[in-house]
């Protein structure tokens, strides 16, 4: 959980646009559709606290990753799924002002919404802290929802983006599924499930985006847009613009 805008002063966000169909996306959430950077340090702070670990160090590898894993290496007898949905559930009650819509997002759903396009949620989050979130921001809900509840395993394991094409009804291989990530972790999962990625550079370098190998890296989802008259039945038509200029 958790993300900021990175600098990516330097880095050539000038490729050309280029359409892509899909059969369906798959999104992350803190740092693809929401960045709640602030509430969650401040959330983490009162954690570290409570555990006995420093909040800087917590930050430093919890980004993508489930908080009850973070807890099984850190506290493992606060790593229970009742401990962490209560103290997820709080965060954006006590800290709902500080969290902020990525540029792009609310549009790009909203299109997807519009004209009954496949799309789900695949997150980190638990329920409480997902739902929070979306109902503080008033972004609307999908009706495919993919949690730290739903997996044995959190990202880089692929499980949760298997599940999400399962739900999508887009689990055989042919299927073309768009994984839309910020975090080196969740766009290796969604490699390994057999998805297209895109890596926004919200939370992460540049460099350390791309060393994660997606298809495409952007700054946020502005650079991506749906084309609604180049969409078929049941398709997704993505235009990607101002992408990084990838060096062969």
């Amino acid at each position: 959980m958790g993300s900021t805008f990175m600098d990516t002063s330097g880095a050539d966000f000038s490729a050309p646009p280029v359409q892509v169909t899909f059969d369906g996306l798959l999104f992350d959430m803190d740092g693809t559709i929401i960045d709640s950077t602030a509430a969650v340090e401040k959330h983490w702070e009162a954690i570290g606290k409570e555990i006995g670990h420093s909040p800087e160090v917590i930050l430093q590898t919890s980004h993508g990753r489930r908080s009850i894993d973070i807890l099984k290496e850190l506290a493992p007898e606060k790593a229970t799924l009742e401990y962490v949905q209560h103290m997820e559930g709080l965060l954006p009650k006590k800290y709902g002002d500080d969290a902020v819509e990525i540029p792009g997002a609310r549009a790009l759903l909203q299109d997807l919404i519009d004209r009954k396009k496949p799309w789900a949620i695949v997150t980190s989050g638990t329920v409480p802290l997902v739902s929070g979130w979306l109902d503080v921001l008033s972004l609307p809900h999908p009706a495919h929802l993919i949690t730290a509840e739903s997996v044995p395993n959190g990202k880089p394991d692929p499980a949760c983006y298997l599940l999400g094409r399962e739900r999508l009804d887009l689990s055989h291989p042919t299927a073309e599924v768009l994984v839309l990530e910020d975090a080196p972790a969740g766009i290796r999962a969604g490699k390994a499930a057999g998805c297209k990625v895109i890596g926004l550079v919200t939370s992460h370098t540049v460099e350390q985006v791309l060393a994660a190998g997606p298809d495409w890296v952007v700054r946020d989802l502005s650079s991506v847009r749906y084309v609604p008259e180049s969409s078929g039945e049941g398709k997704v038509t993505l235009e990607i613009r101002d992408a990084l200029v990838l060096k062969n």
